[in-house]
C-alpha cells in the first residue's frame, strides 16, 4: 500500500512512523509545503527549549527509512490537489496543522503595534512568512492577550537577558531587535480566573525564575483558592499553589529580584474591548478592557463583562489566543465553525481513503505528546483500514511517480530529506561561527540556492 501523508510537523511524522512501523510493506510519502521539514518543532516551540527539539531526530530517522520519502516545497491544493494524491495513492491522511491564527475580531487590533502571537513566534523562529514583521519594541510595555504557554514564551523571550538568548538558535535579526528592545514590563491578561488558565507549571517556573526579571501577582487575584483547588487534580492544584505562593511572597531587599529592572505580571478576568489608537491615529498605544465575573466553575466558567472597563496603556500588542487551521482544497470537507476537518478516529467524513490527524484533525491544543497519540490514533485506522479490505489495495497505485509528472508540468521543484541535509548542515555551520546551535535560513529561495 502506497500512503501519503500532507504536512511534516509532528502529527505528520508520527503517523508515517506508526504505519511505517506496524505494516511491514507500507511506503509512505510526506508532502510539505516548506523545503524544510518538521513544522511546529522548528518554528513554534521557543528557541531556549532545545530539549523539546530532541524529537527530531526520531522524525530523521523515519525520513531516511528506505519505505518512507519526503517531498518538500510542494504546496497541497495549489501544486497538486487532495483528488489526485488520492488517485496516485491508497491513502492520504492530512496532517498539515493550523496555518493561521485566532482574531480578536475588535475595534484597532489592525493597528501597527499589534501581532499575532503565530507572527511574532514565527518572526524569531524562523519561518520565511513572518521574516520581514518589524516588531516596534521602542515601548516600555508590552500587553500579552492569553494565558497559555505561547504567550509565556512570547513573555519570557522579551524579558530574557540577551546573554541567555544569544546560545539558542534564535535568528539573528530577532535577536537584534530584540538588543534594542526598550520592553521592561509584560503583562499577560486573561478573560478568566487563576484557576482557568492554560498554561503549565514548567513554563511558569521558567518565568518565576527568569534572571533579571520580577513577577508581580496580585495576592487579591488569589483570595479563597486554596480552599477551591484542594480536591483538584494535581497539576491544576500545584500550579495554582505556585501562583498563590508567588503573589504572596515579598522581594526582600538585596535579594536577587527585588529590584530587577524588568517586571511581569498576570491579569485576570479582564476582556479585549478595543486597541486603543494614538493621538495621530498610527499606532496602538493603550487598551481598553472589558472587567468580566465568571460564571460556573472549573474549565467551563464562563467570563461575563460586568459592565466596568479599563485602559492599560502598551505599544505593543500580542494577541495570544490560539492558532487556527485552514481548509485545504475544496475536495475536503471542512467545518469551519470549529476549524477542523470533520472525521472520526482520523477518518475524514464521507470521503473513504482520506484520513486527518494533528491540529487539523482536533483543534490547536495540547503539546507535541498529544499530538504523537492523536497521530497513532489515526495510523491505527489507516491500517485496520488496510487489514479489514475497507481500502482497496489490488489496483496499483503509482504514488509519487504519477505526482512528479504533474509537479513538472507546472514547473514545481520538490526537495528531498537529503536536499534538507545540506540545508541543515549550512544551518549549523553559520550557527558555529555565531557560537549558536544553527542559524536558521529564513529566505526559502535562499535554501534552494544552497541545494543547487
Amino acid at each position: 500500500p502506497r500512503v501519503c501523508v500532507v504536512g511534516s510537523g509532528p502529527a505528520g511524522f508520527y503517523t508515517a512512523q506508526h504505519i511505517l512501523k506496524h505494516h511491514g510493506g507500507a511506503l509512505v510519502d510526506i508532502y510539505e509545503k516548506l523545503p524544510v521539514p518538521f513544522g511546529l518543532v522548528r518554528f513554534g516551540v521557543a528557541p531556549d527549549h532545545p530539549e523539546v527539539k530532541n524529537v527530531i531526530n526520531t522524525f530523521t530517522q523515519t525520513a531516511r527509512s528506505e519505505r518512507c520519502a519526503y517531498y518538500g516545497n510542494v504546496t497541497v491544493g495549489r501544486d497538486v490537489t487532495v483528488p489526485e494524491l488520492q488517485q496516485a495513492y491508497h491513502a492520504v491522511v492530512l496532517s498539515y496543522g493550523a496555518e493561521d491564527n485566532r482574531v480578536l475580531g475588535i475595534p484597532g487590533e489592525n493597528l501597527p503595534g499589534v501581532f499575532s502571537a503565530r507572527a511574532f513566534v514565527g518572526w524569531y523562529n524562523g519561518l520565511p512568512e513572518n521574516r520581514d514583521l518589524k516588531p516596534d519594541l521602542s515601548c516600555e510595555t508590552a500587553l500579552i492577550l492569553g494565558h497559555g504557554n505561547v504567550a509565556l514564551d512570547i513573555a519570557r523571550i522579551l524579558l530574557s537577558p540577551l546573554q541567555l538568548l544569544r546560545k539558542t538558535d534564535i535568528t539573528d535579526s530577532s535577536l537584534a531587535a530584540l538588543a534594542c528592545s526598550k520592553v521592561k514590563r509584560v503583562w499577560l491578561v486573561g478573560r478568566r480566573g487563576p484557576l482557568q488558565v492554560a498554561f503549565t507549571i514548567k513554563e511558569l517556573r521558567e518565568m518565576i525564575n527568569l534572571p533579571g526579571a520580577r513577577a508581580v501577582l496580585d495576592p487579591a487575584d488569589f483570595t479563597g483558592l486554596e480552599n477551591a483547588v484542594k480536591d483538584a487534580p494535581r497539576p491544576r492544584k500545584r500550579l495554582t499553589e505556585l501562583m498563590i505562593k508567588t503573589a504572596l511572597e515579598k522581594p526582600v531587599e538585596g535579594q536577587a529580584g527585588a529590584a530587577a529592572p524588568r517586571v511581569w505580571g498576570l491579569k485576570f478576568q479582564r476582556s479585549p474591548q478595543e486597541v486603543l489608537p494614538s493621538a495621530d491615529g498610527r499606532r496602538a498605544r493603550g487598551i481598553r478592557m472589558a472587567l468580566t465575573r465568571l460564571e460556573g466553575s472549573g474549565d467551563s466558567a464562563k467570563a461575563i463583562p460586568t459592565g466596568d472597563v479599563e485602559e492599560l496603556e502598551c505599544g505593543l500588542v500580542l494577541s495570544s489566543i490560539g492558532y487556527r487551521s485552514l481548509p485545504l482544497d475544496p475536495a475536503v470537507p471542512f467545518d469551519c465553525q470549529r476549524g477542523v476537518i470533520p472525521n472520526s478516529s482520523g477518518r475524514v467524513e464521507g470521503v473513504p481513503g482520506l484520513y486527518c490527524s494533528g491540529w487539523v484533525k482536533r483543534g490547536p491544543t495540547g503539546v507535541i505528546i498529544t499530538t504523537m497519540n492523536d497521530s497513532f490514533d489515526t495510523a491505527q485506522s489507516v491500517l485496520e483500514d488496510l487489514q479489514g479490505g475497507v481500502l482497496d489495495i489490488s489496483p496499483s497505485r503509482e504514488g509519487f511517480g504519477v505526482v512528479e509528472s504533474i509537479l513538472r508540468s507546472r514547473g514545481v521543484r520538490p526537495v528531498s530529506f537529503s536536499d534538507w541535509e545540506k540545508i541543515d548542515a549550512a544551518e549549523v555551520a553559520r550557527g558555529k561561527a555565531a557560537g549558536k546551535p544553527r542559524e536558521k535560513i529564513v529566505d526559502p529561495a535562499e535554501m534552494l540556492r544552497i541545494i543547487g
